[in-house]
């Protein structure tokens, strides 16, 4: 999710093999997944927020590049959203909604010093058109922790019922940061981040990241921590063996009106009850499949 390049050029290894995706005829519900969850979600009370009461927007993207994953697939879960930076322009986030997005991630920062030009505008956006928002943070090896940690703070507002912050971590050679520290190094600086921005906005972060990065400093490390991972060909438990996750992002060739070109497509691992738990402020981690 970088903002120094294109879009949708992660660094990635895996081999990205199209096929014809299959649709899943409406008068057939897909297979139901293990709860995502920890410990099952409470019942919404009639207290509860509008937004978070309100019906999920089924799936309705299509894909420039669409994979079978088979009996994983995506589709199979019950809540779809997008991520988004400049990248994307002028976004219509009614219509984006109306496509299957039920919540966004926007950019907002990387560095110590770099706020995405769009971020303002989208997040107010988002809020309006009913989507639930969160910000997310490249983080850059070449600058400190405490450095990045309160930039994202003062550009990101606090505000009630937004999703959790994200670090995004991935090595990236466009970067204009080409260092790559060590395992320990890498761990240490995003520990003093997350932890910095978990005493502010009350949330544990979470962290993104892609297949080669987490190869080389994420595997078996931050079990408490929730996990965003990209994984664009296999499903995440192919390319993250065990560990637990929350979001899933799918594709990074998603098309969809509202967006002109192509969006990244992710999805939440769990169904519409425990969305609606997770995303009112029971933020547990979710089990690996």
């Amino acid at each position: 999710m970088d903002d120094t390049a294109q879009p949708f050029s992660l660094a990635e290894e895996e081999e990205t093999v199209a096929y014809s995706a299959p649709e899943l005829p409406d008068s057939v519900d897909p297979p139901v997944e293990p709860a995502a969850l920890v410990s099952p979600p409470k019942l919404l009370s009639r207290a509860a927020p509008a937004m978070l009461a309100g019906p999920i927007t089924r799936y309705g993207f299509r894909d420039a590049k669409p994979i079978n994953f088979g009996r994983s697939s995506p589709r199979h879960l019950a809540v779809h959203g997008v991520d988004v930076s400049r990248w994307q322009g002028n976004v219509n986030w009614e219509k984006l909604r109306a496509q299957g997005a039920n919540f966004a991630y926007i950019k907002a920062t990387d560095g110590g010093d770099h706020l995405d030009p769009m971020f303002t505008r989208n997040w107010r956006a988002a809020d309006a058109a009913g989507l639930k928002r969160g910000a997310y943070h490249f983080f850059y090896w070449c600058r400190t922790a405490g450095e990045q940690a309160d930039w994202f703070i003062r550009n990101v507002p606090k505000v009630d019922g937004a999703l959790p912050p994200v670090i995004d971590v991935e090595w990236n050679g466009d970067s204009s940061c080409q260092r790559r520290p060590s395992r320990e190094k890498v761990l240490e600086k995003m520990q003093v981040f997350m932890d910095r921005l978990e005493r502010y906005y009350g949330q544990r972060p979470i962290i993104y990241t892609a297949p080669d990065f987490y190869r080389d400093n994420l595997q078996g490390a931050f079990l408490d921590y929730p996990f965003w991972l990209r994984a664009v060909a296999r499903h995440p438990s192919k390319v993250y063996p065990d560990r637990k996750w929350l979001f899933w992002q799918y594709s990074g060739s998603g098309l969809s009106h509202g967006v002109t070109g192509r969006i990244d497509l992710n999805v939440f691992h769990g169904d519409e009850r425990q969305w609606r738990a997770w995303a009112g402020g029971r933020q547990m981690v979710a089990d690996a499949d």
